[in-house]
């Protein structure tokens, strides 16, 4: 038994009265076959996750995913009190992490929220103060 797990052996002894090398081999078969549900190549998500971690960045996909239609930059502008480079550099961003698509029409240029966007959004909500 390695010293990575002792404390396993200690929690399985606790829970069931024993433990034996099987016990322990079979409960870390279990956990590692639970490690397939992380998709192989998380960086997509985790891209996602820390754009939203900006106070900036987050007050915008919340804008754009309360006003359900696409939003020219200068109706955002407005209503995030940050400078417009500030503004421009988040919406980068967000494009860059799949969480707003935009549009070029002349010299506008128009952004909404994806499906992702709304989907991870939707998940914080519902899941705010919930409890275990």
């Amino acid at each position: 038994m390695s010293s990575q797990t002792e404390r396993l052996e200690r929690l399985i002894t606790e829970e069931s009265g024993e433990c034996c090398d099987a016990d322990i081999e079979g409960r870390l078969d279990s956990l590692r076959s639970c490690q397939s549900e992380t998709p192989p190549d998380p960086d997509a998500d985790l891209t996602a996750l820390k754009t939203l971690g900006n106070e900036t960045r987050y007050s915008i996909v919340r804008l754009l995913k309360a006003a359900d239609r696409e939003l020219c930059v200068c109706e955002i502008n407005p209503t995030v009190d940050v400078s417009d480079s500030a503004i421009s550099h988040a919406l980068s961003d967000l494009h860059d992490a799949g969480l707003v698509a935009r549009r070029k029409d002349g010299t506008w240029r128009y952004y909404e929220a994806t499906d992702r966007a709304e989907a991870l959004l939707t998940a914080l909500d519902e899941t705010r103060g919930a409890e275990r």
